[in-house]
């Protein structure tokens, strides 16, 4: 099976090495030409590809595959909103193009306002934040397409390597919202619910990847900076505006266990 997938970030790269000692043959793309000589010792094939309004170009053979992850988060705090649909909308053009059947969007459970309750995939997200509308709005380009499949994958807030927890809030005073619970997500978990939803083929549906361990905020940070050897926050003891985010899919449709404990 032959798997795009478009970024390569963080999460994308990670994911790519993952198929690919699972035996998958893997394209991978990034903007900077500096970068493809690193995909490519990574055993990942590289392509330069780009959506940017006036600068497009992509490569036909890249969008040759039998599923395409698309793993570009839009940079909202650079006005990049209308920017990103714009992106989506190309890219779900050039997968129309090229017959692409099976796509994975990687979305955030930040499209769920802090509603002071659980939500989970039957939740209307009701988004309170310049990102959350734009990833909610990109979800909804995929959902109205029909000639092809798409899974939305929602991940909660990214730990792992390079992405230390510890140093979050390590040294800070007076943090508000301690006793909100945390909604987190570990890379080993994202690749293995990727790895899931391959396995399973499981296209057309929406996933909350999110770990099921919701400590509290000052408990989750303050052991995180201690694990860490770095000065421990002080949180404010009070419970303002949160959400725990759960999920009727991922156990129900992927049989999916979580492996990393959020403590």
């Amino acid at each position: 099976m032959n798997i795009s997938i478009l970024g390569c970030g963080w999460y994308g790269q990670a994911l790519a090495k993952a198929l690919i000692t699972a035996g998958y043959t893997v394209k991978g793309s990034t903007t900077s030409p500096q970068k493809t000589d690193t995909l490519a010792a990574e055993g990942i094939e590289p392509y330069l590809v780009n959506f940017l309004p006036g600068n497009e170009h992509y490569d036909d053979a890249f969008f040759t595959c039998d599923v395409l992850f698309i793993c570009i988060p839009p940079k909202s705090r650079g006005g990049e909103g209308p920017e990103f649909i714009y992106k989506i909308q190309s890219i779900i053009k050039t997968i129309k193009k090229h017959g692409v059947q099976n796509v994975a969007f990687i979305s955030s459970t930040g499209v769920y306002a802090d509603v002071n309750a659980e939500v989970n995939e039957l939740s209307d997200p009701q988004p309170n934040t310049e990102a959350g509308r734009i990833l909610l709005k990109a979800e909804d380009l995929f959902r109205a397409e029909s000639t092809f499949k798409t899974t939305i994958i929602r991940f909660a807030g990214l730990i792992g390597p390079g992405r230390d927890p510890g140093r979050f809030f390590a040294g800070k005073k007076d943090i508000a919202n301690g006793k909100a619970p945390v909604n987190l997500i570990h890379l080993d978990d994202c690749i293995g619910l990727s790895m899931a939803i391959l396995d399973r083929q499981a296209f057309g549906y929406l996933f909350n990847g999110c770990s099921p361990d919701h400590p509290s905020r000052s408990a989750f940070y303050t052991g995180a900076s201690i694990r860490s050897g770095l000065e421990a926050p002080e949180f404010i003891d009070e419970l303002k505006e949160w959400k725990v985010v759960k999920s009727v899919n991922v156990e129900a449709v992927l049989g999916y266990r979580y492996k990393v404990k959020i403590e």
